[in-house]
């Protein structure tokens, strides 16, 4: 009898701990796991707007070229060609494009830089916080192009 009692004592003691390892388990999987994909986020937005921004400032450079090939503006025809290339990728800002021409963009063997730069927003982070505090990172990329030294000079 005394045998039986101990061997059901011990039942009873080893059936508390029935489940608690998928509980453990899956209390551990969610800590490890949400910041792991908050993660992935981020990085798929920072790089998605890294692309965006270099692929703009080379458009935007062409453009100037081309612009200032044809007696166009440089500099609206560059701030239209880094709209599109950011709207392409799903990237948007306003006064992303800084244009340096060095001399003048017009004249053969000028310099024409152009930089653009913008502020990625975290995501999920909600209105009233972002509105308290800056949660954004800094994305930008310069790219660089040189007026033909066979252009027209006018």
């Amino acid at each position: 009898m005394r045998a039986l009692r101990a061997r059901l004592r011990h039942l009873q003691e080893t059936s508390r701990e029935d489940g608690t390892a998928v509980v453990e388990f899956l209390g551990t999987a969610v800590v490890l796991l949400v910041p792991t994909v908050y993660l992935v986020l981020v990085l798929g937005r920072l790089q998605a707007a890294a692309f965006a921004v270099d692929g703009a400032a080379r458009e935007g450079v062409r453009a100037a070229l081309v612009a200032g090939e044809n007696d166009r503006d440089p500099e609206l025809s560059a701030a239209a060609a880094v709209r599109i290339a950011l709207g392409d990728q799903g990237v948007g800002g306003d006064d992303v494009l800084t244009l340096t021409c060095a001399p003048r963009c017009d004249r053969p063997g000028a310099t024409v830089t152009a930089r653009v730069a913008l502020v990625v927003d975290l995501p999920l982070v909600p209105v009233f916080v972002r509105d308290r505090m800056t949660l954004g990172v800094p994305v930008s990329a310069v790219a660089s192009g040189r007026v033909d030294d066979f252009v027209d000079a006018g």
